[in-house]
């Protein structure tokens, strides 16, 4: 009998230790569990040198999946363009005393539109996932895209001289603007 004793309270303690984490009650967050999607984290956040957008597609065809996640990431893309856009002309037009500044504005929105309408500029795909849901018999696609502010000014500049409604005065003030978001876009690059 001495030779049970002691392996009694060694299997107890065994026991309770693989017992107690399954004995915890678990804390649930009221916003439901944190999920961890690709693409996410600064090296996929737009920042002062590059636009970045990601997106997510589920379809049960994986080309359909594809299609929309692309669509999802560009539409993002063209969003911060745009709004990028539209406060660096406002506030560059606040600062400048022009007796045309709200023709320059809607002239400068009319080539924003018309560089969005045509392919954004440098458009680099940076990553590409593809998952199978075997429940479902669903695919779902994450991508990410970025581009290069720097680029993108610059395209958009080259777009303003093919544009047949802008003035030498509007266009030598679209040039100012760009010039000074390239400056900025380069700088924030190196």
């Amino acid at each position: 009998m001495s030779i049970r004793t002691p392996l009694l309270p060694a299997l107890a303690l065994v026991a309770i230790a693989v017992a107690a984490p399954s004995c915890k009650s678990k804390s649930v967050s009221p916003q439901g569990a944190k999920v961890s999607a690709p693409f996410s984290g600064n090296k996929y956040e737009s920042n002062a040198a590059w636009f970045r957008g990601t997106g997510q597609g589920a379809s049960v065809k994986q080309n359909i999946a594809r299609g929309k996640a692309d669509i999802d990431a560009k539409n993002q893309l063209a969003g911060q363009v745009g709004t990028n856009m539209r406060a660096v002309t406002d506030q560059y037009l606040g600062q400048t005393e022009s007796a045309n500044a709200a023709d320059v504005a809607d002239k400068f929105q009319s080539l924003v539109r018309e560089v969005m309408n045509t392919e954004l500029a440098d458009l680099r795909k940076i990553g590409e996932e593809t998952y199978f849901n075997d429940q479902k018999q669903e695919y779902t696609v994450y991508v990410a895209y970025e581009i290069k502010k720097a680029a993108m000014f610059r395209f958009m500049k080259k777009q303003a001289r093919t544009e047949a409604k802008v003035t030498e005065q509007d266009l030598k003030l679209m040039d100012e603007i760009l010039d000074m978001q390239i400056k900025a876009a380069e700088a924030a690059g190196e």
